[in-house]
């Protein structure tokens, strides 16, 4: 495997250079997707030949986190350390739930997609937003079809058509009777089919609300897998071992308790075929790029907002911090980027943000919090939060959850590597490695203005 170090050494052997015109960028955002479900990066059981065709083309970050959420529907603030390179707490008081913030505590922020439409890109969108519909209008100049939220039938899915004065009435959404994935899939090819010898350089996102459930892939791919040939994971459990405080919350409710093979098996197998629809869309964007005449000069980001357990420690959900929730694929390809390179650096999806300007020769506002993937020095550690009662930090390859639910506190504590499935807690046998970690929570929380008090 080559490290962040060769990643660093391939970059600045072909240096990216001022380029006339400016190079084009593609980030596609699909929903729910674990970090472990592309085929080239080690699931042999799953079928996913456009990822794979962009873990040839570029570096792959294989410890890619997002840092948490601080409401059930993590995707939300996800998008929006996305957009703004800002750590958690910071867009949540400014653009996830901003009505909560005191006043004075919002931190400025900027949008990339509104940086650069500013800098003279033509910007477009087509897919889930859920994030401010003000916000939207601030970053693109064409788009649509457009769903401002959070879920839907994959079938039919409530939308707007994209609109010039930014203004986005409840009485204008309709209800698209078309597949979500191949809804936003044609918008995407639509929009890279029209560009012509000329134009402007583009911004094209692409957020999926697949493999989100309800996981109801086309026949063709529903077809693919079958229950009794997908593996049980091995952190299976029938039930999670204490209260985490969010047991009963909506995603815990798609399977019954307690969890069975059988039930497990039969999700996983929804999900991959979920996973394999949405890379098809993924590849007719790429081809569409290819088409273009302008792959060269086009750097493309792919990333999940979060990952989900399906079974994993006996949840269903993404309500939490073990590693299958908080850590998501992450690819990125184009021009002054590495090929065919896994990094297993610890990165956050808000980095995205920074190595994209980059990337394109744009200056970073001093607003964003990511790092550079290229040229800034690997991260030690990474932190991580749920709501008000759940927090984690993870060091190198030491992890320590703390948990306040059920009127108890639980620390949990994981040596990664090895023990990459989380399964056998060490808290009480190294109780020095925990009090470490606690203070390197404590730092966390203080840089990131995060008030709860758990250490």
């Amino acid at each position: 495997m080559l490290t962040r170090r060769s990643f660093l050494a391939a970059a600045a052997a072909a240096p990216l250079r001022a380029q006339t015109p400016k190079p084009n960028v593609v980030v596609i955002y699909t929903d729910d997707q674990r970090f472990d479900t592309i085929h080239a990066l080690g699931n042999q059981e799953i079928s996913t030949p456009n990822m794979d065709r962009l873990v040839r083309q570029g570096t792959s970050f294989t410890h890619a986190h997002i840092m948490g959420g601080t409401i059930g529907a993590v995707c939300v603030p996800s998008r929006a350390m996305l957009m703004t390179g800002q750590t958690l707490y910071h867009v949540d008081r400014s653009i996830a739930r901003p009505q909560l913030a005191a006043p004075g505590s919002q931190k400025p922020f900027h949008l990339f997609p509104e940086l650069f439409r500013k800098s003279g890109y033509d910007t477009f969108c087509s897919g889930k937003w859920h994030n401010q519909e003000e916000l939207y209008a601030r970053c693109f100049s064409s788009g649509g079809p457009i769903f401002f939220g959070g879920m839907s039938d994959q079938s039919r899915v409530l939308v707007s058509d994209f609109q010039p004065g930014g203004k986005y009435p409840k009485e204008k959404r309709y209800i698209a009777e078309r597949y979500s994935s191949e809804m936003f899939g044609d918008a995407a090819v639509g929009f890279l089919g029209s560009r012509k010898a000329g134009d402007a350089p583009f911004l094209l996102y692409t957020p999926f609300t697949s493999p989100h459930d309800p996981r109801t892939a086309p026949k063709r791919f529903a077809e693919m897998y079958s229950p009794d040939k997908v593996s049980l994971p091995k952190n299976f459990l029938p039930q999670h071992p204490f209260d985490n405080g969010e047991l009963k919350v909506r995603d815990e409710l798609l399977a019954p308790f307690p969890r069975t093979p059988e039930v497990i098996r039969r999700h996983l197998a929804d999900y991959y075929s979920m996973v394999s629809e949405v890379d098809f869309q993924i590849g007719r964007i790429l081809d569409a790029v290819e088409k273009t005449g302008q792959a060269d000069r086009t750097i493309v980001v792919f990333a999940g907002d979060n990952g989900l357990a399906v079974g994993q420690h006996g949840l269903m959900g993404k309500q939490n911090v073990y590693e299958h929730s908080v850590r998501v694929p992450m690819i990125v390809a184009g021009p002054g980027v590495a090929k065919n390179v896994r990094n297993d650096s610890l990165v956050y999806i808000h980095d995205i943000f920074p190595t994209v300007c980059r990337l394109a020769g744009m200056p970073v506002p001093s607003t964003v919090e990511g790092q550079d993937l290229i040229q800034a020095k690997p991260r030690s550690s990474v932190f991580y939060g749920y709501r008000d009662f759940m927090r984690g930090v993870r060091k190198n390859d030491w992890k320590l959850i703390v948990t306040l639910a059920g009127g108890k506190r639980t620390e949990q504590l994981f040596d990664l590597k090895k023990d990459p499935m989380e399964m056998t807690n060490l808290a009480s046998k190294h109780p020095e490695r925990v009090s470490q970690l606690l203070a390197e929570l404590q730092l966390w929380q203080k840089k990131t203005d995060d008030v709860l008090n758990a250490a």
